[in-house]
């Protein structure tokens, strides 16, 4: 029902003006295309207009996949007045972390915590700032060393590669505040959703490398190994999750990539303490099916059934090596960013204007969109209680 059916007519009609292929499905066009019969198309093989490409092009990694192939062709050839409030900017809803316990969104109570709250459990917070004191500066071998480091990575899709370059950008201007410890490097790749990062899904374009190797590897140009990497900031979604189901079936099938996320963040980063959690900015503008409303909202609820099913004990989340086998680092929420459009939220009167997006109307614009995030993020990590004390230079 999200999907953008709006745009067939012109993926279509653009797809006529493509030489060769007339009288063709979307599908069987691009096909054709495909000179090295991979399953993908990449923009060096797909001859037409530029404008299908990015049109079909859902999740902006440069490559169509058999997916966003068989996608184009479940879009009709007409618009037929199937614009609705999702994908014109219309969709409404209060912040997650402005519902209380009795605000119920299809049966879930507010609050990034449930029950209304936005804070942790009293023993989860504490839990938390004990690990934090346990972030310190380390050798390359994982041992307490003055000239060490401490490496906060990103993991995540293209919204958070885009976010956290212009975090650490911003960080540039405040090396006088910062830790000198500290080491700031962007894991997240686009495209590479959870269950790419879950999966361990070959990337064509980089070698068949995984978001993992990717990762791995601007590790290893910025001189850090993977036991120096002690933070992480978590911020991913289900590709298209209508195709899924309504909620809670969309989100049900997060969680459990989620999980798996989480624990192969553990395995690979064994001094990883706290990975924070940020769910998707709004995307009631969206223009491709790739996320949009109430997905992206919807996308606060799955990670917050994970966070709650670690607090309640669930085996396979087990942080704390004291109650048994270590499965995955502590998970906190990081910085909420949703916010219901041109409303402003109550707390800091953030909003999400049309200005704040690219074309898409799913990735921020390199300019508002990315700075209002990179803004948010400096100023949780260094007010957080978990954060601030690895994060700042300290008197």
């Amino acid at each position: 029902m999200f999907k953008v059916l709006y745009k067939a007519a012109l993926i279509s009609a653009l797809l006529s003006l493509a030489p060769g292929f007339p009288q063709m499905s979307i599908p069987e066009r691009i096909k054709k295309m495909d000179q090295n019969s991979d399953g993908q198309v990449t923009r060096q093989e797909f001859n037409g207009p530029p404008a299908i490409f990015q049109n079909c092009d859902t999740d902006n990694d440069g490559v169509l996949s058999a997916r966003e192939i068989a996608d184009a062709q479940a879009l009709p050839a007409k618009n037929t007045n199937t614009q609705n409030k999702e994908t014109t900017g219309e969709f409404s809803m209060t912040p997650l972390t402005e519902m209380t316990k009795d605000d119920k969104y299809k049966g879930e109570d507010g609050g990034l915590y449930g029950q209304g709250q936005n804070e942790p459990p009293a023993d989860h917070l504490q839990a938390a700032i004990a690990e934090s004191k346990k972030i310190i500066p380390l050798d390359e071998n994982g041992k307490p060393q003055n000239s060490g480091k401490v490496c906060l990575v990103s993991i995540g899709m293209s919204n958070t590669t885009q976010e956290f370059n212009a975090f650490i950008r911003l960080l540039e201007g405040l090396k006088n505040l910062l830790s000198r410890f500290l080491a700031v490097v962007d894991g997240a790749t686009g495209g590479q959703e959870v269950y790419a990062w879950a999966k361990d899904v070959p990337i064509p374009k980089f070698a068949n490398k995984t978001p993992w190797d990717l990762l791995a590897d601007r590790l290893t140009d910025r001189d850090i190994s993977a036991l120096q990497v002690q933070a992480a900031w978590v911020k991913v979604a289900r590709k298209q999750p209508a195709a899924e189901g309504e909620y809670p079936a969309h989100a049900q099938k997060f969680s459990e990539y989620f999980i798996e996320l989480v624990q192969k963040l553990r395995t690979r980063y064994p001094n990883l303490r706290i990975a924070y959690c940020s769910s998707r900015i709004y995307a009631g503008y969206a223009a491709t099916a790739l996320s949009p409303e109430p997905y992206a909202f919807e996308n606060a609820l799955a990670i917050r059934s994970v966070i709650l099913r670690q607090i309640s004990g669930d085996t396979a989340l087990n942080w704390d090596p004291a109650r048994g086998p270590v499965k995955a680092p502590l998970l906190l929420w990081g910085p909420y960013l949703w916010a219901n459009g041109k409303n402003p939220r109550q707390a800091d009167n953030l909003v999400w204007l049309p200005e704040d997006f690219m074309k898409d109307g799913t990735h921020p614009s390199p300019e508002s969109g990315v700075t209002k995030v990179a803004n948010i993020l400096l100023d949780f990590f260094k007010t957080n209680p978990s954060a601030r004390d690895w994060f700042l230079q300290k008197d």
